[in-house]
């Protein structure tokens, strides 16, 4: 599931400042289509095994640039979700406060007679 972070609450966990993987080691046959099909090489595969006895496949730590392309080739379903970093909300406050502006510089039509 390719799914973007979002601004969370303060009861919720902080959203991470860049996309990351997150794999579920149960559902994780050991495959490596993730790991060849990564870009970044960000993905590798466990020294331990999972309950089935598989090496499952598991995130570097760095370089995930969100691009869900591991997601796509795992042919388990629900073995990987791909996290993006969407704009935080500053990001949004900031890009709200330009569009009001430009709104209130436009010149209304009928404004100058």
């Amino acid at each position: 599931m390719v799914q973007e972070t979002a601004e969370k609450t303060d009861k919720e966990e902080a959203p991470h400042e860049a996309p990351y993987v997150e794999f579920s080691p149960s559902e994780c046959k050991g495959c490596q289509l993730c790991a060849d099909a990564c870009p970044k090489k960000c993905i590798v595969m466990s020294e331990g095994l999972n309950e089935r006895s598989y090496h499952p496949a598991m995130y570097a730590g760095e370089g995930c640039t969100g691009c869900g392309i591991c997601f796509y080739a795992c042919p388990e379903p629900g073995a990987i979700k791909v996290y993006k970093k969407t704009k935080t909300t500053d990001d949004k406050r900031a890009n709200d406060k330009k569009a009001d502006d430009r709104k209130a510089n436009e010149k209304k039509p009928g404004a100058d007679e």
